[in-house]
């Protein structure tokens, strides 16, 4: 870049601002990184771990070796490049002004976390005290221009501070002040001084440290401020978790839920109970099944020299219908590897073996119509009650027609009816879901609504992933009642289970035993009290018996574990395949095997029950219920919009009327670009925690087979249309009239429509940013790296002609604050009938 001309140091003060606010945003990093924290801070702030002092202070000095070397990259990288005062001390001096900004921006950061403790309402919040800061930090208004109003927050802005100080120690470089230039009067004056005064930059040279004091000071005020809200403010209060409001028959004794539990003995056929809709009982058998993946890198550099690691080896068993099977084994012996590759639910690795659904080779893609899997995490839209999540289930995964059964509407209202009731939550029916642990149901509730999520496509097959686990006796003992509800429907039933307690462990039927390999030691009847399993193990040599009252379930797991096999110098897989119980069930698989006369294998005509249209109906139906039950999250964006709309109103007021100027002009480009910014980058930044938390159920639905991605993502996308025009149009009315521009319908729908389709753009970028991420967290560190970019090429900081023509069409990568400038600018060019190079102060 040149230094001949004002019009150059105007480009060196864009230079500048893009590196004042690059490291301003670098700290909004901060914020989802502090919010994560705090739950474990307040937990031990309230045990008497620690003061809140000791929680700030490694936060801050960890933090300060990062941002000495990021300060580093971006000085060594920039300073030159750009072309600053090439004098050694200038760069040193810009590179402790940088360092100072991101220490100050991260303690502003941590202080609004600290406040806010609420990760929707801390990004609103950043991105207002942003906003503030940016409007009166001295470079889109002047001192000279700000509403006496407004001045105060001229003095209380960090960048204010920072900006004087970047351009007091470029322009007092000798490169400026030893060339001059003519005033309006005529007489010679520095062109560095000059500068300094046409940008409205204090010209005392002592600014520089006046700015990199004020930067300290606003960095130790932000983190005291952190600490304080650390010791006086609790954790942030949502909706308290729903007591166990049990119905009458699941408030009655815990004794007697657990008998009924147990009231069918494993020996003994359950009895079915009747259901509007009617399903095909269906087993499942597997012979020889054997699961490998590719041998981990690390276990190579160790030595090992097969390509494949086995999981699970020659596994046998089957699974029938009104039988409870427990799968259980020790950690790491393969029963949630074994219940995956049987549900299909592996998409990676190497399967061997053959799997059969009532005698007919099993396809995934039909099997996941009749079968259902109830994961361990409980994952569910949060702002939908009990009775929606159940017929959003239904209506996405109920065909149309079952048999000769037409399935109405009114059919599917009613089995969703009969599974609430079946699972006991049709007192709690109109009860959100709320998020695990925070708010909505409880643990023992969510299992159950897990259970009924799965039971509502009316599945032949159901597996269950550690049902009970998190849970206490009475929490444990009311689901396992709602498993043998579902059992006794006639439903085949498989769970995984680690360790239970006597009650639970002797209400499952069945047994099917993994040792750490993933080989069968056991695959049979328990019998009543468990006494079959007990037999079998008591007759192998040198097995203790089993003590009084001792728990089967413990017993069993001592007695098969490693150091037993070690002790007994036996290999409880190898005594398995030489019983005669192995050689049972080797004739029970070959029998399921064979298909049954008269019937036929699975068939459907499409792969979802519901064509895309009804998809996306269904979608659509439950985004509506989640946006509209989402306060936190559109009150607060439709607050700060207003806000940012009353607040450039009020600081640029009636300024369209007084528009023939260069220093006008200037102002109002700068208010449309900072308003498009701060609104859009709020929408990006508001929008990635909701969506976030649905990208999680929606890995479970689609698991499920209840839609494909695209009608999810066309709901997604419709949802925010009305919203965001909603956001808009308040939006365009304030600013509109508070600035005075010119009432013309084409000027007015203009704006709006730039307006609407800029916050747009910002929403859908930050769904795409979560999209891409593993988390909300990195997807708020990714989209505050291209937040720099879209400064940088929007035509504000530098105007187009001085950039690189190698780059310049980079500016369509930020398309909304580019339509913003060029309107802004041709309006200038409408209205007054003259060309404005770059608006600037004279």
């Amino acid at each position: 870049m040149h230094t001949r001309n004002l019009d150059d140091g105007f480009v060196y003060v864009g230079a500048l601002l893009f590196t004042l606010i690059v490291n301003m945003f670098n700290g909004f990093a901060e914020l989802p990184l502090t919010i994560t924290r705090l739950p474990v801070f307040f937990k031990h702030r309230d045990l008497l771990f620690y003061p809140a002092w000791i929680f700030t202070l490694p936060n801050v000095v960890l933090r300060i070796p990062f941002s000495i070397i990021e300060s580093i990259v971006w000085v060594v990288v920039t300073y030159y490049t750009m072309g600053f005062a090439p004098e050694a001390d200038r760069f040193f001096k810009q590179l402790l002004l940088v360092f100072l900004i991101q220490q100050m921006a991260g303690g502003l950061f941590r202080a609004i976390a600290g406040l806010c403790r609420s990760m929707i309402i801390a990004q609103t919040g950043g991105a207002l005290f942003l906003l503030i800061f940016f409007v009166l930090g001295g470079f889109l208004l002047p001192k000279d221009f700000i509403p006496k109003w407004w001045i105060w927050g001229y003095w209380i802005s960090p960048l204010v501070y920072g900006y004087n100080a970047l351009a007091v120690n470029e322009f007092y470089s000798p490169r400026w002040m030893d060339k001059f230039v003519m005033d309006k009067n005529g007489v010679p004056k520095r062109l560095g001084m000059a500068m300094l005064e046409g940008a409205n930059i204090f010209t005392d040279k002592n600014w520089f440290w006046i700015g990199a004091a004020g930067l300290l000071g606003f960095t130790i005020f932000f983190n005291v401020l952190f600490t304080l809200c650390l010791t006086y403010l609790n954790q942030e209060m949502r909706e308290t978790r729903l007591s166990a409001r049990l119905s009458n028959s699941s408030s009655n004794g815990i004794s007697n839920g657990i008998s009924r539990v147990m009231s069918v003995g494993s020996n003994e056929a359950a009895p079915r109970r009747g259901m509007v809709l009617p399903f095909s009982p269906l087993s499942m058998c597997f012979d020889d099944v054997n699961y490998y993946v590719d041998m981990p890198a690390e276990m190579k550099q160790q030595g090992v020299t097969d390509d494949r690691l086995q999981l699970l080896r020659d596994v046998t068993g089957s699974f029938r219908p009104g039988v409870l099977t427990a799968l259980m084994g020790v950690s790491g012996a393969g029963k949630t590897t074994l219940m995956d590759v049987l549900a299909g639910r592996k998409t990676g690795g190497y399967i061997e073996g053959d799997i059969r659904i009532s005698g007919y080779p099993k396809n995934q893609a039909t099997f996941a119509r009749i079968s259902g899997y109830c994961e361990q995490n409980d994952i569910h839209s949060p702002q939908v009650t009990i009775r929606e999540s159940l017929i959003y289930s239904a209506f996405l995964r109920l065909p149309e027609k079952i048999g000769d059964q037409d399935i109405t509407d009114e059919i599917k209202i009613q089995f969703v009816d009969e599974v609430m009731e079946l699972v006991e939550l049709d007192s709690l029916k109109d009860a959100l879901v709320g998020l695990p642990g925070i708010s909505g149901l409880s643990t023992e509730q969510r299992k159950r609504l897990t259970i009924a999520v799965e039971l509502v496509a009316n599945p032949s097959i159901i597996f269950m992933d550690e049902p009970t686990s998190g849970l206490d006796a009475r929490a444990a003992a009311i689901v396992m009642r709602t498993v043998r509800n579902t059992v006794d429907t006639g439903r085949t039933v498989v769970c995984t289970i680690h360790q239970p307690s006597i009650d639970i462990f002797e209400a499952f039927d069945e047994l099917l035993l993994l040792k750490r390999g993933g080989q069968v030691i056991y695959s049979g009847k328990l019998g009543r009290n468990s006494q079959k399993m007990i037999e079998y193990f008591e007759a192998i040599p040198g097995v203790p018996k089993i003590k009084d009252k001792y728990n089967p379930a413990t017993w069993m797991l001592e007695v098969s574990s490693v150091a037993a096999e070690v002790r007994l110098s036996m290999d409880f897989a190898d005594y398995y395949r030489t019983s005669d119980l192995y050689k049972q069930n080797k004739v029970l698989v070959s029998q399921l095997s064979q298909p049954e006369p008269g019937t036929s294998d699975l068939y459907f005509p499409t792969e979802y029950s519901q064509s895309i249209i009804g998809q996306f109906k269904a979608c659509l139906w439950k985004h509506w219920l989640t946006y509209w039950r989402s306060p936190d999250y559109n009150l607060v964006r439709f607050s700060f919009t207003l806000f940012t709309a009353l607040l450039l109103g009020s600081i640029f007021w009636k300024i369209g009327t007084n528009m023939g100027d260069a220093n006008t002009l200037r102002m109002v480009i700068g208010a449309m670009y900072t308003a498009v910014m701060f609104v859009g980058i709020n929408n990006c930044a508001t929008v990635q925690p909701i969506v976030s938390i649905e990208r999680t159920v929606f890995y479970r639905e689609r698991a499920a087979g209840m839609y494909s991605a695209l009608p999810y993502a066309i709901a997604q996308v419709v949802m925010e249309i009305p919203y965001v025009f909603v956001q808009t149009s308040y939006y365009t009315l304030i600013v509109y009239a508070m600035m005075s521009f010119q009432w013309t319908a084409a000027k007015f729908f203009w704006f709006f429509f730039v307006s609407y389709f800029s916050f747009l753009y910002f929403t859908y970028y930050g769904m795409m940013t979560v999209s891409i991420s593993p988390n909300h967290e990195v997807a708020g560190i990714f989209a505050a790296a291209f937040y720099s970019l879209f400064n940088l090429f929007s035509g504000f900081f530098i105007p187009r002609p001085v950039k690189n023509p190698q780059v310049v069409d980079l500016v369509l990568l930020d398309l909304p604050i580019g339509m913003d400038s060029v309107w802004a600018h041709s309006y200038t060019i409408r209205r007054h009938g003259r060309h404005h190079h770059r608006p600037r102060p004279t």
